[in-house]
């Protein structure tokens, strides 16, 4: 297939150039009936490129000419995927349909327990009772890596009646799991492996990373094509594996229910934008990258205080590859917890990706800016660590680190729909959650529905709250309340 090609796009331009008379939505009439302040802010062009779906000559005719189908198949061809969809509810989307695709096979399933809060939410959708395979936890830093293909055999036979499998890799941090060793443990019991590979779509375009989870053997991915790559926030694609374990008509029937009747062509526009540049391009753009990400870490390693996690991580247990990408900094030596330090670069015009007790972690793209982002980072860091005397440092230990997980008394979708109340944050220990809460970003639940809360889980998170930490999931967002079950 010619990589070179962007055949969606080209059919919206085409369509844009006709300068038809827009008697459909959306009501902005391709700008003319649009405000100054949005014409503004997104541009005229988008504007006249946000066509709707089911227009002749864009996503509608057969499979071989249809520019829309085309995309998606380049696509799957460019990530070796018997299949690729194109969704516009991110990989939270992904996560939903990969979660009711499992459900047509049976109700339990066996998933690392620091997936993203998205996963939990669709084993709530779905109706899944999970049993839970604890990742490896960095001792020194509390960052949850992945699971170990030891833990997943030990969860699996503790759940005979398993339909599948759902794990990270890449973690937020850049750990990367022995994908292929867990999908042989799958494909040995004849189950599905699914991954969440939102933070490594572009794994698959450079020998100098880990092989992704397709080509280790996954049966469904899903991928955040925006995270790394480039395309707009909130696109993003799920990747059937060949010879995959999931039927691709069950895929299809989910992603469908899950999807809007009006996606917006302007992130379908943009994944295949980022395809041709990743598969065309993208060995050559990461070579750059990871050149520029080898200095950085040497330099930022060199500020006193500071220290940054890299490949020499490989080989602790649940780490089998790393991933660059993210430049997580180790800022325990400064004596300040990363959320202050973060909201010290921030005030210096630093963007940083997410904060916690101990790290700092920056998200570097594909290619292209990476020398032009890491010099002012660099600089912002050094200006952090020198101004940091009149700071009221914290003992370099111990910092607040994730407690162990409540037990699981009931299944998340039964939790959450079922007869709950709101009771006092203070006064919750001991009860059953019927609501997640995850601190956010990474947005790895602390607390899933159906989970009874212990002290130390429900201190933790007032202390990641204290020190700046979002939290993802509470009904209550001032969090002076958390829903629970009557039992």
């Amino acid at each position: 297939m010619d990589q070179n090609a962007v055949p969606y796009v080209n059919a919206l331009l085409a369509h844009a150039a006709r300068e038809p008379a827009r008697l459909n939505v959306p009501g902005h009439k391709g700008g003319h009936g649009a405000d100054p302040a949005l014409i503004e802010a997104a541009g005229l062009r988008a504007l006249e490129l946000d066509i709707p779906a089911l227009v002749g000559g864009i996503d509608v005719g057969p499979v071989e000419t249809n520019p829309f189908e085309q995309a998606q198949r380049l696509a799957a061809d460019a990530w070796g995927a018997e299949r690729t969809w194109f969704l516009v509810g991110g990989a939270s989307q992904g996560n939903h349909a990969a979660c009711l695709a499992l459900r047509q096979y049976g109700r339990h399933i066996v998933t690392q327990r620091n997936v993203h809060s998205s996963a939990i939410d669709g084993a709530v959708l779905a109706g899944l009772e999970p049993t839970f395979i604890a990742p490896e936890v960095d001792p020194e830093l509390g960052v949850a890596h992945c699971a170990t293909p030891g833990a997943l055999q030990t969860a699996l036979d503790a759940a005979p009646e398993a339909v599948g499998a759902i794990v990270v890799s890449p973690t937020y941090f850049g750990a990367c799991a022995d994908v292929s060793s867990l999908a042989e443990i799958c494909h040995a019991r004849d189950l599905p492996l699914v991954v969440d590979e939102a933070w490594g779509a572009h794994l698959r375009f450079s020998p100098e990373l880990p092989m992704s989870a397709l080509e280790s053997g996954a049966d469904l991915v899903i991928s955040s094509t925006h995270k790394i790559i480039g395309s707009l926030t909130q696109s993003a694609m799920l990747h059937l594996g060949r010879g995959s374990r999931i039927d691709e008509r069950v895929v299809d029937r989910v992603v469908t229910l899950l999807e809007s009747t009006s996606p917006s062509s302007l992130l379908s526009l943009s994944l295949d934008a980022a395809r041709r540049l990743a598969s065309t391009r993208g060995e050559e753009l990461l070579a750059e990258t990871l050149a520029t990400l080898r200095v950085t870490r040497r330099r930022a390693r060199e500020i006193p205080g500071l220290d940054v996690l890299d490949e020499s991580v490989v080989g602790n247990p649940g780490v089998a590859g790393w991933d660059p990408l993210r430049l997580a900094v180790d800022v325990r030596g400064t004596g300040v917890a990363g959320h202050r330090f973060a909201d010290l670069l921030f005030d210096l015009g630093i963007d940083y990706e997410l904060a916690t007790e101990t790290v700092v972690v920056f998200a570097f793209g594909m290619g292209g800016s990476a020398a032009a982002l890491a010099e002012p980072l660099l600089a912002a860091l050094e200006h952090v660590v020198a101004d940091l005397g009149g700071e009221e440092r914290r003992p370099s230990v111990p910092f607040a680190v994730p407690p162990p997980w409540g037990p699981l008394e009931m299944s998340p979708r039964d939790a959450f729909l079922g007869p709950q109340e709101p009771v006092p944050f203070a006064e919750a220990e001991g009860r059953i959650a019927s609501e997640s809460l995850a601190a956010y970003p990474p947005g790895i639940p602390n607390v899933l529905p159906g989970e009874r809360l212990t002290r130390e889980t429900l201190d933790f998170i007032t202390d990641t709250l204290a020190h700046g930490g979002k939290l993802r999931g509470a009904s209550d967002r001032t969090l002076r309340t958390v829903r629970v079950v009557i039992e």
